[in-house]
């Protein structure tokens, strides 16, 4: 029977070790995910996303949270900064990436951590840019003056971003062309702007898109002085604008004889664009001096060249004169209205 007891007891005793062996390694044992963290809430600029630390074997008594931004792909995952808390703001700068929150779990045996998959793409709040007043241009318009751009007024997701590009614009077809390397708030008007016209194109971009709007184009730039730079058609001078002859030569120089001799006229307008296409008519006074000459077209240059020949009639002699009456028009309009232009002058006459 004693021994039967003392058995007994030694079998309670290495079971009672035992369950004090297990027990122990239970509690060195640290937290372990069974079920992975996840993230409730709008994957969008401005909303709220909330963790939730998901399932864990040995009792964790705390949990910790990290939440990172990866790329687009789900990869390449940083730590945001401060980011530490179970709930996290999206901002513009998780926007086009994915996010993901690390939770660590925690009893007295140490740390067990697990990682969320990835949220959608971060989407925009919001619109695409939309010009709401178009963008502008400021300026004098010639040669040497400078041109300033305002971009008017944008709405959409914030922020907006904005790059511009000044254009020179074919006066005639309204085809334009990018100015290379000019793509700041002004521009200075060169000698190859001239003749042309000039605008601007503004591009607004946001995380939703981007919006192209342009400014008119300017008037057309006019030469730092008359005449110069290349001509324009007679077509684009219109009222308040007006012709005028501006320049005037006569060969031989002076007219020695009855024979024809030729006469230059050249043809700009009041903004000191060389005109090309104007009528130009010639007509020497009194009418018994000179026969008349038909109209002559203005070339590519502005120029008018015509013969004028004298009759019999006009006195040979020094210090004399051929009073000559000058008219530019624009084909079409009346020929004492519109933007046509008059004026007498003199070509010198000397004795043989």
């Amino acid at each position: 029977m004693r021994t039967r007891t003392l058995a007994a007891l030694a079998g309670a005793a290495a079971m009672a070790l035992l369950m004090t062996f297990s027990v122990g390694a239970a509690a060195k044992a640290v937290p372990a995910n069974t079920s992975l963290p996840s993230i409730s809430g709008s994957a969008r600029d401005g909303s709220v996303l909330t963790a939730a630390h998901g399932s864990w074997t040995n009792s964790p008594k705390s949990f910790a949270y990290q939440w990172q931004r990866c790329g687009e792909g789900g990869a390449n995952c940083q730590p945001i900064s401060g980011a530490t808390s179970q709930k996290y703001t999206v901002t513009t700068a998780d926007v086009g990436n994915r996010l993901r929150v690390q939770v660590t779990a925690t009893n007295s045996s140490g740390d067990g951590q697990a990682t969320s998959r990835p949220t959608d793409i971060v989407k925009a709040v919001g619109q695409a840019p939309k010009n709401t007043a178009p963008p502008t241009i400021t300026g004098t318009t010639k040669e040497g003056g400078v041109l300033t751009l305002n971009r008017g007024t944008w709405t959409g997701a914030q922020p907006i971003s904005f790059t511009d590009q000044w254009q020179r614009c074919d006066a005639t077809a309204g085809t334009c062309a990018d100015i290379a390397g000019q793509t700041g708030a002004t521009y200075t008007l060169t000698s190859a702007d001239v003749s042309s016209a000039i605008r601007a194109v503004v591009t607004a971009k946001n995380a939703k898109g981007a919006t192209v709007a342009d400014t008119a184009n300017t008037d057309l730039i006019a030469p730092a002085a008359s005449g110069g730079g290349k001509a324009i058609a007679v077509s684009q001078v219109s009222l308040p604008n007006r012709l005028v002859v501006n320049e005037v030569a006569f060969s031989p120089n002076p007219i020695r004889s009855h024979d024809p001799f030729t006469a230059r006229f050249h043809v700009v307008d009041t903004r000191g664009f060389s005109i090309q296409g104007a009528l130009v008519y010639a007509l020497g006074l009194p009418y018994n001096y000179a026969y008349a000459s038909p109209e002559v077209t203005t070339d590519s240059s502005g120029w008018a060249n015509m013969q004028i020949r004298p009759k019999t009639a006009l006195p040979l002699h020094s210090g004399g004169a051929l009073v000559i009456f000058v008219r530019a028009r624009k084909p079409g309009d009346n020929l004492l209205a519109g933007v046509s232009t008059r004026r007498l002058v003199q070509a010198r006459v000397s004795a043989p």
